[in-house]
C-alpha cells in the first residue's frame, strides 16, 4: 500500500495530534512508514509546507528536512488524455470562460506544477486496471466550492478520476488500525 498525504493532512496532524503525542511516538510513527515507503511525500508537498503556517510543519516533523524522504515529481508529465480530463472535467466552466485563452493556459500550467496536480498525477501513473493495491491520497479538503478557483478540490478530482481517498482520521483507523491511545496523552 502506498499512500500520498497532501498538504493540508500533514498541517493536521501537527496541529492536532503531535500536541497530545507521547514522547513523539506518533512522529515516529510518521518517520517510520515514510522510511519505509509506505507513505509518500512529494516534493511539492514538502515545498508548500516550508511556507504554509509559518512553516510549522517541518518545524515539527524535522526529518522531512531529508530530500531523501521527498519523491520527486519534476517527472510526472500530464499525458494528452489528462490535459482533456483538465479542460473538462476538472476545472469550473463559469471561472474558465472568465479568462483568456493566455490566461487560462497560464493557470492550467499553475496548477499543474502545483502539489494537488502532482499528487493526482502520481496517484494516476501508480494506478493498475484491476484496482489492486492502488494508492490511496489522504486529504483534509471537502468537495464543496471552490472559493472562485479555477479548478476542482481533491476529494472531487479522486472521485471523478476513480482514485482511492481518505481523511487523515480514516487512514489512522482503517488503514493503519491505529488506536491513537497508545500514542496520544
Amino acid at each position: 500500500m502506498k499512500i500520498l498525504i497532501d498538504t493540508s493532512s500533514l498541517l493536521a496532524l501537527v496541529r492536532y495530534y503531535l500536541p497530545f503525542e507521547k514522547e513523539e511516538s506518533f512522529k515516529n510513527f510518521f518517520k517510520k512508514h515514510i522510511d519505509a515507503g509506505t507513505i509518500i511525500i512529494i516534493d511539492k508537498v514538502f515545498e508548500e509546507s516550508k511556507f504554509l503556517s509559518k512553516g510549522i510543519i517541518i518545524e515539527d516533523m524535522d526529518f522531512l528536512k531529508d530530500k531523501k524522504r521527498h519523491f520527486k515529481t519534476v517527472d510526472l508529465l500530464p499525458t494528452q488524455k489528462f490535459f482533456k480530463i483538465l479542460d473538462n472535467q476538472l476545472c469550473y466552466n463559469t471561472q474558465k470562460k472568465k479568462l483568456s485563452t493566455i490566461e487560462y493556459e497560464q493557470s492550467r500550467n499553475n496548477y499543474l506544477d502545483s502539489a494537488d496536480a502532482k499528487l493526482v498525477l502520481y496517484c494516476i501513473k501508480d494506478s493498475n486496471s484491476l484496482g489492486i493495491d492502488n494508492p490511496i491520497l489522504v486529504t483534509e479538503e471537502t468537495s464543496t466550492e471552490n472559493d472562485n478557483k479555477l479548478f476542482k478540490k481533491l476529494p472531487a478530482i479522486c472521485s471523478l478520476l476513480k482514485i482511492d481517498q481518505c481523511s487523515l482520521p480514516t487512514l489512522l483507523k482503517d488503514h493503519f488500525k491505529v488506536t491513537l491511545s497508545q500514542y496520544l496523552k
